[in-house]
């Protein structure tokens, strides 16, 4: 049976791909899997830290993304996700989950049940794999996280996580002339780095009064994009593209 949102499952496989090599029989399984697709309005809770759930959830289009909250109230964003992501894979084997994922922007999401990937996994070794090295580059991106809130300040983080974003985008054919859409706040932005919303909005003016970014509403723009990676001292390598023009 065909789902009138089989294009979608393209996100999917342009992610895999971009870290993994696949076979045509494994593109046809994965367009073959069932999903129930959703539309989600921005600020909305896809999963909460608590939960068991019985699904996995792939971003579509639109932004997420992951966060803790402390205990008054504080919430830490620990990624962004993007078209291509399942920012809860992990739930196939740990079964309650440790944070809350939310989304940014208006999301359209796609929710496939774990039996359907336990029995996926069990037919494609390959994609279990896939599947495999994609939680593991989470963990590499986390700790790069960590390294840019914990050691990098003002400019040079904000430019470490806008390199990342659009190389990640890129990687998905979401940027064009180092030009995507970017719909993260100052709020959002603050809870991702560590920051305030008032020096975020300081440290996004000096970037551009210095040339190094253009935001036009939600549209950022990297004028010289060698220049940003220099800023950042950004070295690609945690995300481990198969690709490696994305990362160019």
């Amino acid at each position: 049976m065909h789902s009138p949102f089989r294009h979608e499952y393209n996100s999917l496989i342009r992610k895999l791909e971009s870290i993994f090599t696949l076979t045509d029989d494994e593109r046809q399984a994965l367009q073959n899997l069932p999903m129930q697709v959703a539309m989600l309005k921005d600020n909305q809770d896809i999963v909460r830290e608590g939960d068991r759930p019985s699904r996995s959830c792939l971003i579509l289009s639109g932004f997420a993304c992951v966060y803790k909250m402390t205990i008054h109230g504080k919430r830490q964003i620990v990624s962004f996700v993007i078209a291509g992501d399942i920012p809860d894979l992990q739930s196939l084997h740990l079964k309650v989950l440790d944070n809350s994922v939310s989304t940014l922007s208006p999301c359209r999401v796609g929710f496939i049940p774990h039996e359907v990937l336990h029995d996926l996994c069990t037919r494609y070794p390959r994609l279990a794999a896939a599947f495999w090295r994609e939680t593991l580059i989470d963990a590499a991106i986390f700790r790069e996280w960590v390294m840019n809130v914990g050691q990098r300040e003002g400019a040079t983080r904000m430019a470490h996580l806008l390199c990342e974003l659009l190389v990640r985008l890129k990687a998905m054919g979401l940027v064009e002339d180092h030009t995507c859409d970017l719909p993260i706040t100052q709020s959002e932005f603050a809870d991702a780095l560590g920051f305030t919303t008032v020096h975020v909005n300081r440290v996004l003016k000096e970037m551009r009064a210095e040339g190094l970014i253009v935001i036009d509403g939600t549209r950022l723009t990297v004028p010289d994009w060698e220049r940003l990676k220099q800023v950042g001292e950004f070295d690609p390598t945690y995300l481990h593209l198969e690709n490696k023009q994305a990362a160019a």
